[in-house]
């Protein structure tokens, strides 16, 4: 498996034009994405996040969008597919479909709206890594889920086997070093907000899952190499012309401004499903000003 770092891509889910229930997904444009990125550096790809509307892609959808990227890809960049759920049954499910189907690894959000205890959370994720032979990366975003897998349950959850690093999408940066110690340089660390992910590398991560690559991925991908090279004020520098993206990417809750802002470079039709919407009027300028300072 080619080396998980540097700028991963949540990449989303083209779909034709409308917002319904069962908006067709567009996997001509998916194509064309996976092109585009490849060629624009992007480190890898996650097929079907949470930037990938997992939440609205039926099981079949979800599987489908999964095998396609891996045929796509072709072993250019790693595949890491989303395969979390609230249920450890349907997790162990998918994450046994995306193995599958090629995939690299899988990306596994802790479980949300039944707010699970810390216990609840090492044995669900321990369940899922004994169950399927595949590397699988925590993912631990409380923002999302209203569940906070913390740094103890991360370092007991390192030693099992295929469990192999962690998606913090806390945007609390002192947790890098905190996660170093406990579990050692082996264990992936990736940065899951883009606004600090900087940091984040400069404290010792290994890359960022970004939202912020779908639309900058050239610049996303020089930043993280310079960011791990070590070349801060480079780093820096590049990071500077991202950060509006990476705050109004955020205006609306994720895909839907960056499913807007995708659309906008020509590179998707403006498709999304229910309940998400399409970007109100009123963020638009703000989005398109933010690409604009990006150079993009």
């Amino acid at each position: 498996m080619t080396s998980i770092r540097g700028s991963i891509v949540a990449i989303v889910t083209p779909m034709h034009a409308g917002v319904g229930a069962e908006t067709a997904i567009d996997e001509a444009a998916l194509g064309r994405l996976i092109e585009f990125h490849i060629a624009q550096g992007t480190d890898g790809i996650v097929a079907v996040g949470t930037t990938g509307e997992s939440a609205t892609l039926t099981e079949q959808e979800h599987a489908r969008a999964v095998k396609f990227i891996v045929e796509k890809v072709a072993g250019r960049v790693p595949v890491i597919a989303g395969t979390g759920a609230n249920s450890t049954h349907e997790a162990i499910r998918l994450t046994g479909m995306a193995r599958d189907a090629g995939a690299d690894a899988c990306l596994l959000v802790t479980p949300y709206y039944n707010k699970p205890t810390q216990e609840g959370l090492y044995l669900h994720h321990k369940a899922v890594a004994d169950a399927v032979d595949i590397p699988q990366i925590l993912y631990n975003v409380p923002g999302r889920t209203a569940c906070d897998m913390l740094p103890e349950t991360i370092e007991r959850l390192a030693v099992v086997k295929n469990i192999i690093g962690v998606k913090e999408a806390t945007g609390e940066v002192e947790r890098v070093a905190e996660l170093k110690r406990r579990c050692g340089d082996e264990f992936i660390l990736l940065s899951g907000d883009d606004a600090t992910c900087l940091e984040f590398m400069l404290a010792g991560g290994h890359g960022v899952i970004s939202v912020t690559t779908n639309v900058a991925p050239a610049a996303m991908h020089a930043l993280c190499e310079a960011a791990l090279d070590g070349d801060e004020a480079m780093a820096r520098s590049i990071d500077e012309k991202l950060q509006p993206l990476h705050q109004d990417l955020f205006l609306e809750a994720n895909p839907i401004p960056v499913k807007w802002a995708v659309a906008q470079l020509g590179l998707i039709e403006n498709g999304i499903r229910l309940p998400m919407t399409w970007l109100s009027s009123n963020y638009q300028p703000a989005v398109r000003a933010a690409m604009h300072h990006a150079g993009v």
